[in-house]
Order: C-alpha cells, then sequence, then structure tokens
C-alpha cells in the first residue's frame, strides 16, 4: 500500500531548481536510499515529505493518519530539566509536572518505549540536554524516532557523528520500520538497508531497484550507454551544422525540412543536461620526510580520572596509513594530537621524525574563520597558489571543488555544511604536505566526491593518519588499523576494517590447538588421519571442473563484450527501459560470475599443487 507520493513536483532555490517535475511512490516494506550531489536537494525534499516545507508546485500525498518521524542532520532538542522531557517536547508531548519534569503526562506507553531506545543509544533519560555534543544529539533524535513507531520514517545523513557500533545498531533498527527513506553516504549501510535508491539528479528523480552495491552497476552501464547515445547525436548535429553552412548556391536549394529538423536538433542540444562537473582533489606531498614520522614510547594520558591512553608503544613510518577506530568517546582525537606533538602525555615520550609538513582537518571545522571570504581561505592575501610546482589561480584551484567564480568572494558562513567540507579540504591540500591527518573527512561528503577523496588517498606518497566510521572508506584507504579496546588500551591490526573484524572474530587458540602445540610428539590422532588425506586428495570431479573454468570465463567475457557493444548501437534506445535494466542486470551477474569464478580457479590450482598434482 502506498505510504506517501509525490507527483509532478516543483521546487527551486533561486534560479536553482531542486525539484523540476519529479515523481515518487513509497510504499510498505520499502527502504529507499536518496542519493544525489551535495546542494542538488535531497534535505529539501525530506522536509517536503515531513510536512515542514512546501513545493513550488504539484502535489505531495499522504495515507490518512499516516505517522512520520524525521531527523534532521543537526536536530534541535527544546530545552527541559532532562533530555527525556527535552523529547517528549519535540514529539509534542507534554511533560509531567509531578514528576520534575522528568517524565511524560499519560503516555506511560511511550515512555516506556523512549526510555528503552535510549538505552539502547547509550543516553541516560535524566541527563541534562545541556552538556549534550552533537553527536549524541543525533542518537537521542534517532531513538525519539523509533519510540514513535512512526509509519514512514525519514532520516537525513543519521551517520554523521555516529562511532562503528552505533551505525551497526541503527541498522539492525532500520530494517524494521515500515517505511524508510534515507539520506547518507555511507555504502556499507546503504548496502545493508536499502531496498531501492533514488537518485536526485538535476532535479529528476530516478529510481533503482536492490542496494547500493547494485545501483553502481546498473549505473555504471547506463552512464556507458548515454555517453554512446551523446557521441552519435553531437556527430549527428554536427553534420547538420556543417551542412547549413554550405555555399550560397546549397542554401539557395536547400531542404526547408531538413532546416527545420535542424533548429528542433540545436533546441536538443541546448535542452540536455549535462551531468555535472566533477571534484577534482590534487594532493602534493612535497618533500620527503625521514624514515621515521612519530614513536611512541610507553605513553599514557588520562583526563577527569578516566584512562585515555595505557601504556602504548608504536612506531608510525613513512607511508603508513593508519586508521583509528573506536567508540565515541574513546579519545581518537586526543590520540591523533598526543601523535602531533600538541599534547603532552602523562607518561612516556613522543618524538616526532625530521622534515615534517603537517595538514590537518579538523572534523569540527573550527579552523575556518565565518567572516573571510573563501578565496582569502584558501590562499590567503593572494589570487595564486602553488601546487605541485605550478602556480594556479585560486578561484580555478576552487572550481575544482565545485566552487564556482562568484562564489569565491562569499563569506564563509554562507556556506552549507558540505561546502564548508569541501572548502576546508581545498584549504589544506593547496599547501604540500608529507602528513595528512584526517578527523572524520568523509561527514556531510556526497558520494562521488567521497570515491574520489578515496581516489586521491590512494595515491597519495606521504603518511596518512585517518579517524573515520566510514568502513568502505577505511577498508579502500588504510594498510592498519589502531582500534580502542577500553580503558585507555589500543591495539595494532594490518589491513582496514574487515580485516580487524576477521582478526577480531578469530580465537586466539582453541584448547585442542593448545594441547598440540604443548606435546608436538604425540602427533595427529587416528581419527584426524583420514580426514587429513582426504583434504589434500585432489579428486577427478575436481580435474575436470578446473580444465572446463577457462572456456567458461572466456564464455562470459564474450558475453558481457557483446551486451556492452549492444548497448553503444545506435538502436538501442528503442528496446525502452525494460531492455536496459535486464541488460544492466545481467552485466551484474556476469560480474559476480566472472569474480567467482577466478576465486574458485585459484583455489582448484591451489589445492592441485598442495596434493602434488
Amino acid at each position: 500500500m502506498t505510504r506517501i507520493a509525490l507527483l509532478d513536483a516543483h521546487l527551486a532555490f533561486g534560479l536553482l531548481p531542486l525539484l523540476d517535475g519529479a515523481d515518487l511512490t513509497v510504499s510498505g516494506g520499502e527502504r529507499l536510499g536518496l542519493i544525489g550531489r551535495n546542494g542538488t536537494g535531497k534535505s529539501s525534499l525530506l522536509a517536503v515529505l515531513a510536512g515542514r516545507a512546501v513545493l513550488d508546485e504539484g502535489e505531495v500525498r499522504r495515507r490518512e493518519g499516516l505517522r512520520v518521524a524525521f531527523v534532521e542532520q543537526e536536530p534541535a532538542l527544546p530545552d527541559a530539566p532532562a533530555l527525556r522531557a527535552s523529547l517528549a517536547l519535540r514529539a509534542g508531548i507534554a511533560a509531567d509536572p509531578d514528576a520534575g519534569g522528568h517524565g511524560v503526562t499519560g503516555h506511560g506507553g511511550f515512555d516506556v518505549r523512549l526510555t528503552a531506545q535510549l538505552d539502547r543509544f547509550g543516553l541516560a533519560p535524566d541527563r541534562p540536554v545541556a552538556g549534550l555534543s552533537g553527536g549524541e544529539r543525533k542518537r537521542a533524535a534517532l531513538a525519539l524516532a523509533f519510540a514513535t513507531e512512526p509509519d514512514l520514517m525519514l532520516l537525513d545523513e543519521p551517520t554523521n557523528h555516529l562511532d562503528i557500533g552505533g551505525i551497526e545498531l541503527l541498522e539492525q533498527l532500520a530494517v524494521r520500520v515500515p517505511a524508510l527513506i534515507v539520506v547518507t553516504h555511507d555504502r556499507r549501510f546503504l548496502d545493508a538497508v536499502a531496498t531501492r535508491i533514488i537518485e536526485l539528479d538535476r532535479g529528476v528523480l530516478r529510481s533503482w531497484p536492490g542496494n547500493f552495491a547494485a545501483y553502481e552497476r546498473a549505473k555504471s552501464a547506463e552512464l556507458a550507454a548515454e555517453q554512446c547515445a551523446n557521441r552519435r547525436f553531437d556527430k549527428f548535429w554536427a553534420q547538420e551544422e556543417a551542412w547549413i553552412r554550405q555555399g550560397v548556391e546549397a542554401r539557395r536549394t536547400r531542404n526547408e525540412g531538413r532546416v527545420r529538423r535542424l533548429e528542433a536538433l540545436r533546441a536538443e542540444r541546448a535542452a540536455r543536461r549535462e551531468r555535472l562537473g566533477d571534484v577534482r582533489f590534487t594532493l602534493d606531498a612535497g618533500a620527503r620526510s625521514g624514515r621515521l614520522v612519530v614513536e611512541l614510547d610507553a605513553i599514557g594520558k588520562s583526563f577527569g580520572g578516566r584512562r585515555i591512553v595505557d601504556d602504548l608503544s608504536l612506531r608510525i613510518m613513512r607511508g603508513d596509513r593508519i586508521g583509528l577506530i573506536g567508540a565515541n568517546g574513546a579519545g581518537k582525537t586526543t590520540l591523533l594530537r598526543l601523535m602531533l606533538g600538541t599534547l603532552e602525555p602523562d607518561t612516556g615520550t613522543v618524538r616526532l621524525g625530521t622534515n615534517l609538513r603537517i595538514a590537518y582537518f579538523d572534523q569540527l571545522r573550527a579552523q575556518l574563520d565565518p567572516d573571510r571570504t573563501v578565496a582569502d581561505t584558501v590562499s590567503p592575501g593572494s589570487d595564486w597558489i602553488e601546487v605541485n610546482g605550478r602556480k594556479k589561480h585560486v578561484t580555478a584551484w576552487l572550481a575544482d571543488f565545485l566552487f564556482p567564480a562568484r562564489r569565491a568572494r562569499s563569506p564563509v558562513r554562507m556556506l552549507s555544511g558540505g561546502e564548508r567540507h569541501r572548502l576546508l579540504l581545498a584549504r589544506l591540500f593547496a599547501q604540500p604536505a608529507n602528513l595528512l591527518v584526517l578527523d572524520e573527512p568523509t561527514n556531510d561528503l556526497d558520494m562521488e566526491s567521497l570515491e574520489l577523496l578515496e581516489t586521491t588517498l590512494q595515491d597519495y606518497d606521504g603518511t596518512l593518519l585517518l579517524v573515520s566510521h566510514d568502513r568502505a572508506f577505511l577498508d579502500n584507504v588504510v594498510t592498519q588499523t589502531l582500534v580502542a579496546e577500553g580503558g585507555g588500551r589500543w591495539r595494532e591490526f594490518a589491513g582496514g576494517y574487515s580485516d580487524w573484524l576477521a582478526q577480531r572474530a578469530a580465537p586466539a587458540a582453541p584448547a585442542s590447538a593448545a594441547r598440540a602445540i604443548a606435546s608436538p610428539a604425540a602427533g595427529p590422532s587416528p581419527s584426524a588421519q583420514p580426514q587429513e588425506r582426504a583434504r589434500r586428495r585432489f579428486s577427478y570431479r575436481e580435474q575436470r571442473e578446473l580444465e572446463a573454468l577457462p572456456a567458461a570465463l572466456e564464455a562470459l567475457e564474450e558475453e558481457k563484450a557483446a551486451i556492452a557493444a549492444a548497448m553503444c548501437a545506435p538502436d538501442y534506445h528503442r528496446g525502452g527501459p525494460d531492455r536496459l535494466r535486464a541488460d544492466s542486470a545481467r552485466l551484474g551477474e556476469i560480474d559476480a560470475a566472472l569474480e567467482a569464478g577466478m576465486q574458485r580457479w585459484e583455489e582448484l590450482e591451489q589445492r592441485r599443487s598442495d596434493a602434488g598434482g
């Protein structure tokens, strides 16, 4: 059953169309991931669906009695003596005067649910509102949203400022709501939760079935087909323009029908919506640092009797890429400051290497002066910056980070959260640095900027220290992780987030293995010997499977190439959207089959080698 529908929606901010004839229908059981570039209007769309903003034109149809819960990027909590009462006011429920403002009047069931949800998110109901951090306010608003048991939940960047444990809890709760629309850049969250991806692109909403991984496969195929179609159109248009510009004799005898067709082509070419410009990140590592970057020797640090770091020894060498993982409040930012020498340890010593040039990204963006202009923030007192030995005008550099020339003279206070984020990156990357320190760099970035930042960091020659709760980002960027295990204890693991999970889940040493190590002379038990022989044997069936794999993989490659060629054919568009969806889905299946086939090939080759074949 349809919960809410958007019909021919139009919404503009100044001259910028955020919604341009957009349509959307949300049914029960659907969980929609809403994605799109920063500034395209995702938050505005959620506000319209929540009834907090109105369309310029069009209609929003809601099921009668529909209960909607909306959690904004920066939730506001009303003033009250305690958190429970503040959330009750936010929900439009009066506080109980007999409870001193700590309870809820006539809503015992809601009070019980709210208390349970607050406990899930690690918040005390009687805690004062004034001392809450931004992340705690976000968790409180999420707890309230789930306690109200809505028919439709709208979440705007809910994973910002949540630690990994909070994100995983949110995933578990989100799959249980009757209907959901979520704006997030967290790809793993979308893969775990979304049943459909909605892309807001240049005022138009487009729907893609499945999670984010399925969207990426289908979108890649569609963009390839779109580029083919655009190239064919541009070639035909250029031929028609060349014809119309022929000599006098040709113009005297020209075909009027062809002229009208050219005029239509020109109109279509002018109306074609080009894809928005791409962000272009460039990192200059500058001169190489010494081989040793930072050395920590048995350092310890406490605040108010709470141990943040306890007896940590660590060497960070040139080229290391270390990701810090821990719950909110575990001390990740404190540890960064200890590493950089801006905070003295209580015990132990910190030694910095030689020739360090440090760039530091602050998650609170405190380095940005709201009264300075965008251009002056990046290049104080000059219209030029030098990147990789080349001079570049500051407006051209800002254009690489999607700031148009007219925005260069705007004050920082006029920028959105995502724009401030890109501005701080533009400022950091304008200076050479061989030690890059990024504290939560992924918050507020759109998906394309996030993926480009990943690629830029992968190509970076310097040393990287990274704090992030984005699990996919950690997997794609870091080579080792430093994990807070509680009580000030930090432990180093090889690899990214997924590698840490695998190593953390692996048992240290089963009792049976410990006994075997303690008495190696005993040898394997008789019952284990046949199993070991069976494990080593390479069967005839496996041999036949290995021989057949190359031909099967080659056939898949040929099918993939044939589909790609068909999608670039001149008449491909006549097949309609069903054919495009089917071909895109098949390409995804082929990619998965190829990956599985290659893994199986390697496995069988290894088994044959182990068996001595």
